[in-house]
Formats: structure tokens, sequence, C-alpha cells
């Protein structure tokens, strides 16, 4: 079956666009920018150029053109306008659009021509930060919403983790120059969202800290392995959706007495999870935190 999204309703492109359906109904009528299909019980449905068309006009008014001069420039104006725009300042609105095109159409092709266009002007740490945090923000409110679909957020999540891959290889052919800790990186059982923790293992290698990265779905007992082999080891962790919130601190408790209670080792937390927990309750070897960046200023 082909669960891959080509029509969008109404809210879907308020999802995705930020402008109020109310309002795209009123550009829609008033000055009729989209040309929806109708259902057979007449609710409108748009297709993926009715969406790219939305995206670029969202684009040029929240940089200060007015609906009814977008709505004079005609069908091929709109994208050149744009590009102009971009070229002439550096705008995050526009390379957030640029990747959700790239998720919604599938074209990988967009992908790298925006993300080559902004190494450019900015390193790799700041492309994530600035750009690829926030798009995958959106990202995960979309999902919520069932604006996307699970083959969208595979396709982009994918692309993003290519580009860690790459420059994480280029810092592991260095050999570490900070011996006073090793970090070990893992996500706990029935935990895949391992883009965070990828990232977290660049950011540890550029530091020039030992990184051994362990990935997704590893049980607490198998951890075990690796404390006859390092001193001062930090475990790094990341909970989007595990454990679950009834299980969490059941889980760093074990964790902490499997793993920490006898050692000089310590668990670092981030991640969505983290707001099931009340911080005052962990043992002091689990230390939390609610960014990445945060973490990153700990190293």
């Amino acid at each position: 079956m082909n669960n891959v999204k080509s029509n969008f309703s109404i809210k879907d492109l308020e999802n995705l666009s930020g402008i109020k359906a109310h309002t795209i109904r009123i550009w829609e009528k008033r000055y009729n920018l989209f040309q929806p299909n109708r259902t057979d019980t007449n609710i409108r449905c748009y297709d993926i150029e009715n969406l790219q068309k939305l995206l670029n006009v969202t684009f040029l008014y929240n940089n200060g053109y007015k609906i009814s001069k977008i709505s004079q420039l005609g069908e091929d104006k709109i994208p050149s306008v744009v590009r102009n725009l971009v070229s002439e300042q550096s705008d995050n609105g526009h390379v957030l659009n640029s990747f959700k095109m790239s998720m919604m159409n599938f074209d990988q092709a967009l992908f790298f021509k925006t993300y080559n266009s902004l190494l450019k002007e900015k390193s790799f740490r700041e492309i994530f930060y600035e750009d690829f945090i926030p798009f995958l923000n959106e990202v995960g409110l979309l999902w919520q919403t069932d604006t996307i679909t699970p083959s969208h957020e595979h396709f982009i999540c994918a692309l993003i983790k290519q580009k860690i891959l790459v420059n994480t290889e280029k810092l592991q052919l260095s050999t570490p120059t900070n011996t006073s800790k090793t970090f070990v990186l893992y996500l706990p059982d029935n935990e895949i969202h391992e883009l965070g923790l990828m990232f977290l293992n660049y950011e540890i290698l550029s530091k020039g800290y030992q990184a051994i990265f362990l990935g997704q779905s590893i049980p607490t007992f198998s951890l075990k392995d690796l404390l006859p082999l390092y001193d001062n080891i930090v475990f790094v962790s990341y909970f989007t959706v595990r454990p679950e919130k009834e299980n969490i601190m059941a889980y760093l408790n074990d964790f902490h007495e499997l793993l920490l209670k006898d050692s000089t080792s310590q668990l670092w937390i981030s991640g969505k999870m983290l707001q099931e927990i009340n911080e005052k309750d962990l043992p002091k070897t689990i230390v939390p935190f609610s960014q990445i960046d945060q973490m990153v200023q700990n190293l």
C-alpha cells in the first residue's frame, strides 16, 4: 500500500506553512492564489504544487510583501522573486521551507542543494543548531498532527544522518587528545530515535574525547562489559519515547544500581521523556540536560 501523501487538507497546509486556514481561504477567494480540488462532499483538497506555492507566498509575505502584490506576480514570477530575495539575505524561513519541500517531494537533490548553499556561510555545527534542529522540531509537530507520514520522516532523517556521519568520520580519523573521560553513547531498549545521539557523538569527538557509539536499543546489563575496560565512563543517552513514563524512574534507579553505584561513572541523559521525571529524585550519578547544547557545554 502506498502511504505517501500527495493531497493535503487545508489543515495540513496550515500546519506546514504556519498560515491559518481562515487566511488561506481568504487568499484563495479574494486573490485566486490557489486552485484546490474538491471532494464529493465539497471539501478542499490541495496538491503538492499548491503547497509549494503557499510556502513561497508565505516566505514573501513574512518578508514584507503585501498579499495583493504577491497575487499580481503570476505563477512563474513568484519562485524567481523568492530566489532573488534569498540571494540578497540569509533567511532561515526559506531554508525551512526548502527542507519541507524536499521532504514532501522526496527530493534529495533539493536537500543537498539547500545544505550546500548553507555550507558556504556556516559550519556544519552551525547548520545543525540553527537549521536542522528547528526543522526537526517542526517535523515532530507535523508527525503529531498526521500532516506527514512515516515515509516523509524517515526520508529526511536519513539524509540528515548522512551529513552527521560524514562529519563524524572526519573526527574519528584523529587520535583522542583528552583521556580524562570515555563517553559511551547508547539508546535504551526499543528506543530507535538516534539522530540527537549521533550529533552528540560528533560534538564529543570534536572536543578530543574518546567516544564509543553503540546506537539503538541497548539492554542495560550489556553495558557492564565496558566497566572493566575504561575508567571514568560517562554513559550518554537520549530518551525520545523510551523508557515509558511509568517506567522511567525505575529504569534510572536500576541503571544506577547496576552500573554507577560502585564506580566513578555517570549517566548523562537528555530528550523529551525527561519532562516525565522529577530531577530531585535522581541519584547524583545521573545528570539530566534539557537541551543538547547544555550537555555540550559540560564536556
